[in-house]
């Protein structure tokens, strides 16, 4: 499905691309959606992404779409870096806690605590959530998933809000190779900050919040790959899907020490 998808978005970006040269009303900035699907709503077009938006039957909420490309970075350091906990609390200066609180060997899955500066006078959000990554090398993509979860090591602090609605999944497809620059992503995302602001603010903090942090994940990947700044290689530190070739042990070496669970208990879905 994840490959369908971004077949289907490249699709749309190569039609509306032939649209912006020419005049007269674009339907399908009102229209991308897969057969059956409920139509997404365009509400941003820069140069590197396009972002769309759908309610979410029964909620006030939306759900998001983005789809962008960059050609100055490889799809390896975008993926690495957009998982590594320790350099983002660098290069992130929303980030007031990220940790990783468990991991399962088994499937690669983490817990992630990440507490967040929101825009005043909010208080700052506290996220748990899980993600599983995966390295597709028959059809060249890398796939990332996340969402929110329960975990009783990380109870809710008075000091955050606790959300408890987020999910997310980005697939990266290289425009050649992992290791060569060029690549297409697509992100779909939903998230409910848990605020009391009307609808409007609360779409505005959402859909602005996630394309701005995509162009900060992209700068730093740029200062890493310039200032050749080490970041984890996460396609090399788990086993991949349809194939170990012998990385467990190494993944098992590194995290030893990092306590361990079921992978019922980590699994994404």
């Amino acid at each position: 499905r994840s490959a369908r998808e971004m077949q289907h978005m490249e699709s749309i970006s190569s039609l509306l691309q032939g649209e912006c040269q020419r005049p007269g009303p674009r339907p399908e900035r009102e229209a991308v959606a897969l057969p059956g699907e409920q139509p997404w709503e365009m509400i941003m077009d820069k140069k590197h992404f396009k972002l769309w938006r759908r309610p979410i039957e029964g909620t006030h909420l939306y759900q998001y779409r983005v789809f962008g490309s960059y050609t100055d970075v490889t799809p390896r350091q975008f993926f690495n870096v957009q998982l590594d906990t320790e350099y983002r609390k660098k290069w992130d200066s929303l980030v007031i806690k990220l940790d990783v609180i468990e991991r399962d060997l088994a499937t690669g899955s983490e817990v992630i605590h990440w507490v967040t500066h929101f825009p005043y006078p909010m208080y700052s959000r506290d996220y748990v959530y899980v993600r599983r990554y995966s390295v597709d090398k028959e059809n060249n993509l890398m796939v990332l998933v996340s969402r929110a979860v329960e975990h009783p090591s990380v109870p809710e602090d008075p000091e955050y809000v606790r959300v408890r609605t987020y999910e997310s999944q980005m697939v990266i497809r290289p425009h050649k190779t992992f290791d060569e620059n060029g690549f297409d992503y697509l992100l779909t995302y939903s998230d409910n900050p848990q605020t009391v602001f009307p609808r409007y603010c609360v779409s505005w903090m959402v859909s602005s919040g996630r394309p701005d942090f995509l162009e900060k994940l992209h700068t730093a990947a740029l200062k890493a790959k310039k200032m050749e700044i080490e970041v984890r290689d996460y396609m090399s530190a788990k086993p991949l899907e349809g194939g170990g070739e012998g990385k467990a042990s190494v993944a098992a070496a590194e995290h030893k020490s990092d306590g361990t669970c079921g992978a019922t208990q980590l699994e994404y879905a």
